[in-house]
C-alpha cells in the first residue's frame, strides 16, 4: 500500500511550512529541465544506498516525472519500515499543470 499527495495538497503543506522532506528521484539530465523548489536529489538507483538519508519521523514525498517510478520507490520504501513516505500523484507533470513553481537547478 503506498500513501499519496495530490499537488495541491503538497503545495499548501509547504505553503504552511509543515516539516516536509521532498525527494526528486529523477534522473539529473531530467532535474536539470526543472524541478520542485527546495527538493534534495536523489536518484532512484541510489535510494538502497542512500536509505540512512531519510527520515522515518517526518513525511516523505517523493516525486518523478509522472509519479510511476516514485510509486515503486514508495513500496520499497514501505518495505523498509518507512510509513510516512508519500508519493506525489502524476509527478512534477501534475505539479506544473497546476501551475506550481518550478525551478531550472544551478548548473
Amino acid at each position: 500500500m503506498v500513501n499519496e499527495i495530490e499537488s495541491e495538497a503538497l503545495k499548501q503543506r509547504l505553503a504552511d511550512d509543515e516539516d516536509i522532506l521532498l525527494v526528486d528521484i529523477r534522473t539529473p539530465g531530467e532535474i536539470a529541465q526543472g524541478a520542485i523548489p527546495n527538493a534534495i536529489q536523489m536518484p532512484m538507483h541510489l535510494i538502497p544506498l542512500r536509505l540512512a538519508e531519510l527520515p522515518k519521523d517526518r513525511d516523505v514525498v517523493l516525486y518523478c516525472r509522472s509519479g510511476a517510478r516514485s510509486y515503486q520507490a514508495c513500496a520499497y520504501l514501505a518495505q523498509q519500515g518507512y510509513d510516512r513516505a508519500l508519493n506525489l500523484r502524476g509527478g512534477i507533470i501534475a505539479w506544473a499543470r497546476h501551475g506550481f513553481p518550478i525551478e531550472i537547478p544551478a548548473a
